[in-house]
């Protein structure tokens, strides 16, 4: 099979098959790792600190994808600048020296926990910034890093929709191996995988069941929608009556990485090829269905 060929921009990058096969569109909008330095500078955190809310190696834990005849978009930036899986404006007035947008969501609970657009802590609930931010600096990380990245993951939904009929998005992520301070099970220990289809309304039930299936086979332990019931990115693009489906999958770092140090475990490549399996198993399948 001929390599998949690479779309490389400043901001993402989509690896695509040299002819998508299958309805799938995959997504791994937190694993960027090309931190600004401005942005570094101006934090109050190390480097390692702000890695906290990064997706380590979810890219590459998914990079299998074009083998299996499915394009997929990564994010280059990192979460802690800018999260695209949230809202375009999801923002705290408190972060910013000035008043922001009248369209600006500033109620939401992310905006609360301090997890907007752009982020006042990261993952382990440390403030990011020693002072308030210009708003100009939020709108310009918006157009620079939010946009492309959805326009671009707009265009590959559409046009998978476009050629097949349907589509599925899977929205791949990973969580701590702990629940952290500002999440429902603060303290608590996590299980391996838990999928994220807003409670069914995100995707036919068929989807969700199938990469239920080949994680238990491959001996993890599921959950479906606790703590994670599927972010922006799945409620946003997940519309199954208009032939849109989404699917959000969180994997547990402590499975594939040390996450005190952000390092692959040695036995990261048998994390791959388990995940190879599954996405295997969700193309065979999505090969062979037309969802109603």
């Amino acid at each position: 099979m001929p390599a998949p060929a690479t779309d490389n921009q400043a901001v993402l990058k989509v690896h695509a098959p040299p002819r998508q096969t299958v309805p799938l569109v995959f997504a791994s909008p937190h694993s960027g790792r090309d931190y600004p330095a401005e942005f570094v500078a101006a934090s109050r955190l190390d480097a390692m600190t702000l890695r906290r809310s990064e997706d380590s190696f979810i890219d590459e834990l998914y990079d299998c994808a074009p083998a299996h005849g499915a394009p997929l978009i990564s994010a280059v930036f990192p979460r802690a600048y800018c999260d695209p899986n949230r809202e375009p404006y999801e923002l705290d007035p408190a972060m910013f020296a000035g008043p922001l947008p009248p369209h600006a969501n500033t109620r939401s609970p992310r905006v609360v926990a301090g997890l907007g657009t752009i982020a006042r802590v990261v993952a382990s609930g440390a403030e990011i910034y020693a002072g308030r931010l210009p708003v100009a600096e939020a709108e310009a990380r918006i157009e620079r890093c939010y946009r492309p990245y959805h326009d671009r993951l707009r265009q590959l939904v559409e046009a998978t929709r476009e050629a097949f009929g349907w589509s599925l998005l899977v929205d791949c992520h990973s969580m701590p191996s702990v629940g952290g301070p500002m999440d429902r099970d603060s303290g608590l220990s996590r299980v391996d995988v838990v999928l994220g289809d807003c409670f069914g309304a995100s995707c036919l039930s068929l989807f969700t069941q199938v990469v239920e299936d080949a994680f238990r086979e491959r001996g993890y332990r599921v959950v479906r929608n606790t703590p994670y019931a599927g972010g922006f990115t799945t409620r946003h693009y997940g519309h199954p009556r208009q032939g849109s489906h989404a699917l959000q999958i969180e994997m547990n770092r402590a499975l594939y990485m040390d996450e005190s140090v952000h390092e692959r475990r040695p036995d990261f490549a048998r994390i791959q090829a388990d995940i190879d399996g599954v996405v295997k198993s969700l193309a065979a399948t999505a090969a062979e269905v037309m969802p109603s």
